[in-house]
């Protein structure tokens, strides 16, 4: 029966995905059990083996049925092979929701940013296990309802600077590893907590700091879109590779984003969590030439000051963060930089004498 009905509601509603909600709970025969009030498996394990097997199989149809169709788990603990094939074990979905990165993003950007530098781990420790599972990173219904209020109120400051932390979130989410759910109401900065007896507020794009956030979800959604490095290897680290996951001090992670084909030009990415500017703030290459700012979450059209590093950015060669070519850039407060290598160093071979 239950498998019958996911796939009416793929087949009649054309549904694009099935999510299947604490799925921990199913897994574990002593999920919220106090000792007693739950039996053992037939190997003695509290594992519980009939629900493995029918997550297994309810993918295995789901998939056989409806190959575009997308299946996620909403599993909150360290169970292997969530998102990896029934035939090499795993339970088979497509994907896995990443709690963790939710929840240490969400509490890394309610601190003060002046105590941001002594709680650096919390924003960089996501990617220890990043691809252990085919994460997808969730900003969702349950963040924003019983008490919790909306993800604007999470952001500490003035009214400008939740706006840019709010660009600054979502410029750090989009280029992190893994797929993107984003909450309807969110992509506008909603103030107010979700109420499903009420319409999304739309009308606070009449502000044009709202119409900024819409613009920024907007734009990077094109630039997910639109560019191989940030999706074509969000489940493999070979598409991700860290510059500087230690500037604790400044509040900042670097990092190079890579699609499969060596040909098509990396992303340098800059986040930088803290209200102040940061000039001549250099930062290390993969490759030496000319590169470009593509997305900046500071400019005008965003809400933001304008703070943009205009024109080709011509590689030195110097020496940073163990590389051999960088560039001086400026960070803006709460900001996000995407660099693009525009063109890269002429390779000169000399001539036989």
């Amino acid at each position: 029966f239950l498998i019958s009905n996911a796939l009416f509601w793929l087949d009649v509603y054309h549904a694009d995905g099935l999510r299947v909600d604490a799925v921990a709970s199913m897994l574990y025969l002593d999920y919220s059990r106090n000792e007693g009030e739950w039996v053992p498996n037939q190997y003695g394990g509290k594992e519980n083996l009939e629900a493995i097997s029918f997550l297994r199989e309810f993918n295995e149809v789901v998939y056989r049925e409806f190959p575009d169709a997308m299946t996620i788990a909403e599993e909150s603990t360290a169970w292997p092979g969530v998102s990896r094939p029934t035939w090499t074990g795993g339970l088979g979905f497509g994907q896995k929701w990443m709690m963790g990165w939710m929840h240490d993003t969400l509490n890394y950007f309610k601190l003060d940013p002046l105590f941001r530098k002594h709680h650096h781990h919390q924003i960089t420790f996501s990617l220890v296990y990043a691809f252990s599972e085919n994460f997808m990173l969730p900003l969702s219904h349950d963040e924003v309802v019983h008490g919790k209020g909306s993800l604007m109120d999470r952001m500490p400051g003035t009214l400008e600077d939740k706006f840019a932390q709010m660009r600054l979130l979502y410029g750090y989410m989009f280029t992190h590893p893994g797929t993107k759910l984003l909450f309807m109401g969110d992509e506008i900065a909603q103030t107010s907590e979700w109420d499903f007896k009420a319409s999304v507020r739309w009308d606070l794009l009449q502000y044009d700091h709202h119409k900024g956030v819409q613009a920024v979800v907007a734009e990077l959604n094109r630039l997910y879109r639109n560019h191989k490095a940030l999706h074509e290897r969000q489940f493999e680290p070979e598409g991700f590779e860290w510059i500087d996951y230690g500037d604790a001090d400044h509040s900042v992670l670097t990092y190079v984003r890579r699609a499969k084909d060596p040909s098509v030009p990396p992303l340098v990415v800059a986040c930088h969590f803290t209200p102040v500017v940061r000039e001549h703030y250099r930062i290390g290459l993969p490759a030496g030439g000319t590169w470009r700012e593509i997305f900046n979450t500071d400019e005008q059209r965003f809400g933001g000051s304008g703070l943009r590093n205009e024109g080709p950015l011509e590689a030195e060669k110097k020496e940073w963060h163990g590389r051999e070519y960088s560039i001086s850039v400026t960070l803006p407060p709460f900001g996000v930089c995407i660099f693009e290598l525009e063109k890269p160093l002429k390779k000169t071979t000399r001539k036989a004498a």
